[in-house]
């Protein structure tokens, strides 16, 4: 194996994700009202047969979430959201070789998974939460900042930009420094655009256009666009039919440069990626 330059490697907990190409993060929705999958996954066994499939399918990432972001979801109390996370991390942490990715904004979430074996925080809300910063900061691990305004029940109200690539890039880079504060830094954060969080379609669309304007920031790009509703108004499709609306968008986020996609179809997108690394390797 070819040793990786320093600067592409991330250390997550116990394991180390090699940022010299694209990988895949598989969505395990531990939640009864989650928008694709919401209670299918929700039953302790299920979730972790669903989380050894994706792994064998391919998954780099498992990324487990005990709280609905979905518009209009219902808050979760920090409890509530610790006693769906907590077993399903501890027993991925035990018995598969993948790192675990926790998407969450509570501060005792953060710190609890990342005692069970958690890689990642991956938070909505970009730490914004009160105790967010310094739990994150205390855990050690990399952080997922995504983009997005006000909360999930009321973000897809009226959302304005002039500019969403700039607006975006703006928001990010301001958390980056709130980061640096708390003693986060630069080298432990992956960036998300946000997709589907407080943006129309056309705010998606022109996102997702102009998404190589964010390397600029100079960290890892993770896309989710995985069966949202930008597919579903695209091209009229139910949550249930847009497979191949989802890969169009992953290998398009591939070629612009993401280096996480963040999917429900773990197998499908992992030919997808493999495919794309076949014509880009020839010579």
């Amino acid at each position: 194996m070819t040793s990786v330059q320093s600067s592409t490697r991330l250390p997550c907990g116990n394991r180390v994700l090699d940022l010299a190409h694209t990988h895949v993060m598989g969505i395990l929705n531990v939640t009864p009202d989650s928008f694709s999958d919401g209670g299918q996954y929700s039953q302790l066994d299920a979730a972790l047969r669903h989380a050894e499939a994706m792994v064998a399918a391919g998954a780099t990432l498992i990324d487990v979430g005990g709280e609905s972001t979905r518009p209009g979801a219902r808050v979760v109390s920090p409890l509530e959201e610790l006693e769906r996370v907590a077993p399903v991390v501890e027993w991925i942490s035990r018995e598969l070789d993948v790192i675990i990715s926790v998407d969450t904004s509570t501060p005792a979430v953060m710190r609890e998974t990342a005692r069970l074996g958690a890689g990642l925080i991956n938070d909505v809300r970009a730490l914004r939460r009160e105790g967010a910063l310094d739990a994150a900061a205390a855990t050690g691990l990399p952080v997922c900042l995504m983009h997005m305004l006000g909360e999930p029940g009321d973000m897809q109200d009226n959302p304005q930009y002039r500019d969403v690539t700039k607006e975006v890039g703006e928001f990010l880079a301001e958390r980056m420094v709130r980061c640096a504060a708390a003693g986060i830094g630069a080298d432990r954060i992956i960036l998300d655009p946000g997709f589907g969080f407080a943006k129309n379609l056309q705010h998606n669309l022109s996102l997702f256009k102009h998404m190589e304007a964010l390397h600029a920031l100079g960290r890892p790009l993770l896309v989710g666009v995985s069966r949202k509703s930008m597919i579903g108004q695209a091209l009229n499709r139910p949550v249930g039919e847009r497979l191949f609306g989802s890969l169009a968008l992953a290998a398009l986020a591939s070629h612009k440069g993401a280096r996480i996609l963040r999917v429900h179809d773990v197998a499908e997108t992992i030919d997808v990626v493999r495919m794309i690394a076949a014509v880009e390797s020839a010579e």
